[in-house]
């Protein structure tokens, strides 16, 4: 039995004494202070979602020789840009497509002057400068030339024309004497080693494509070294060992905090007047807003807020955006007086990382989606796929789903409890999605999209979408495993396909 199973029917035996015992505050206590009181807009449903991300910084870098003509004889090679005249044309040119870049990438990347190159020790001299990424606009130039500038950057996406401007001569001259080819690839990543530059990092006339994979390195920079906390440690469903492969191979900064800390944090605001009418006045903003429907006890929405708020003090005092909560099924109702569920859809409608259980076999799919979507993203049960239609449900389903509108909602309680506070969230009909589903701790992660058919009410967690999969849906089920998947609105499997192989994740589409 898993853990999380464990919770389930532990928490299912609660007495129904110890819940009704669970009031908000007492009139003597509302006197009391504790500090300085939370801002008003601390929690501001009108303002932008924005992803709290690190721009990747990106080098250009347009590689090229001068052709000297030499009389009965070749002197020249295939290619448009061959003189400093058509190098400087072409810098131009790659300077206005990279400004629409930037915006189309949907990573708010930090762009460096673009570098022209003729010789492999101006290349060299590339090293060190603190870009993140390369983009090599690989016009013309030797064999040497090109390895030097491949050296200059692990991740390097080479980008060459056939028909968006003057002919690249390595339009013609890419191969696997300088690239890996695929199956490689796959075999380093299976092994744990770098993935190093394949055939996979060429990007020919596509600026959308170029967009897709900047888009994908972002990702990759944000989620390598990512700080998550994770309020009464990190475990993983039916892999024990999820957490430190977490560690191992994304590298992830998990800070342990126990529920002694939070405990004291929950006591003191409830116990302090103006964070409690603070919480109360945030609950009427919830209320106001449009498809919102209250059908569970004002005070667990009240009390949603007062651990909102003492959750985005813990964020800010770990210098964190990703936050996760175990034991959430029992542990944190007497403390907080209310589930965690609305309060984890609250933080992810704002632009942060928030996940129920703790489960590090889905935690770094989740973030590296949320980086990749620029979206929220929901983790949820999966169920047994029939017909090419899954049911997906939770009880934290973020309502922001395309980075801007809050969906249709009704606030009701915890399904397993039947108390606190979570959301019923309707996505539209139509929606396409994508969807990762890790298999256990072993490295190697299923995609797949789908389209949302309906919103039911069936009796499991709050959040309910049946989805129709796109693609041979039997293929999945040789990978029912009981486990949890994460979901964005949006198709995303290139992006993802592109990031998971930089971190040596074995990828497959369904």
């Amino acid at each position: 039995m898993s853990c999380c199973e464990m919770e389930r029917r532990t928490f299912l035996g609660m007495t129904a004494g110890a819940v009704a015992g669970c009031g908000l505050h007492s009139a003597a206590a509302s006197e009391a202070t504790t500090g300085e009181p939370w801002a008003a807009d601390l929690w501001d449903p009108g303002r932008p979602f924005a992803v709290r991300a690190k721009p990747l910084r990106i080098q250009p870098v347009l590689m090229y020789r001068v052709a000297e003509r030499r009389e009965q004889a070749s002197w020249k090679s295939w290619g448009g840009v061959q003189s400093h005249e058509a190098a400087s044309a072409e810098a131009g040119r790659i300077e206005a497509e990279l400004k629409g870049l930037a915006a189309r990438a949907g990573c708010a990347p930090s762009l460096f002057p673009i570098v022209k190159v003729t010789n492999a020790e101006e290349a060299r001299q590339l090293q060190g400068r603190g870009h993140d990424a390369v983009i090599l606009y690989a016009a013309s130039g030797s064999g040497d030339l090109l390895r030097a500038c491949l050296a200059v950057s692990d991740n390097t996406t080479i980008f060459v024309r056939h028909e968006s401007g003057p002919v690249y001569y390595w339009y013609e001259a890419l191969s696997t004497r300088y690239l890996q080819p695929r199956a490689r690839t796959a075999a380093r990543a299976a092994t744990g080693q770098p993935p190093g530059l394949s055939v996979d990092d060429v990007v020919v006339d596509d600026p959308s494509e170029l967009a897709t994979r900047l888009r994908a390195q972002s990702a990759v920079l944000n989620l390598i070294g990512a700080r998550i906390v994770a309020l009464g440690g990190a475990w993983g469903k039916y892999a024990a060992e999820a957490p430190e492969r977490a560690k191992q191979q994304f590298k992830l900064d998990i800070v342990d905090i126990g529920y002694e800390d939070i405990d004291g944090r929950l006591r003191g605001v409830r116990n302090d007047r103006r964070q409690v009418s603070q919480a109360e006045n945030w609950a009427a903003a919830l209320a106001a807003l449009p498809g919102t429907r209250f059908e569970t006890d004002r005070r667990f929405i009240v009390n949603a807020f007062l651990l909102y708020g003492v959750l985005r003090d813990l964020l800010r005092e770990h210098d964190a955006s990703i936050f996760t909560i175990n034991r959430c099924m029992g542990t944190i109702l007497p403390m907080a007086q209310t589930t965690a569920c609305l309060t984890l859809s609250l933080l992810n409608d704002e632009g942060l990382v928030a996940f129920c259980e703790s489960d590090f076999v889905i935690i770094p799919a989740g973030i590296l989606l949320h980086w990749i979507s620029g979206r929220p993203v929901f983790l949820h049960n999966s169920t047994f796929p029939h017909k090419a239609v899954v049911t997906c449900a939770h009880c934290t389903s973020p309502r922001r789903m395309d980075g801007s509108r809050y969906e249709p909602a009704r606030i009701l309680t915890h399904y397993e409890s039947e108390y606190g506070a979570a959301t019923k969230v309707d996505m539209p009909v139509g929606q396409e999605i994508t969807f990762i589903n890790p298999e256990y701790a072993t490295g190697r992660w299923m995609g797949l999209r789908g389209t949302i058919e309906g919103n039911p009410f069936y009796e499991i967690c709050r959040s309910q979408q049946d989805v129709r999969i796109h693609g041979d849906w039997k293929k999945l089920l040789d990978e029912v495993r009981d486990s949890h998947w994460v979901m964005a609105y949006g198709d995303h499997l290139e992006a993802i396909g592109h990031a998971a192989r930089k971190t040596g994740v074995a990828w497959e589409t369904v």
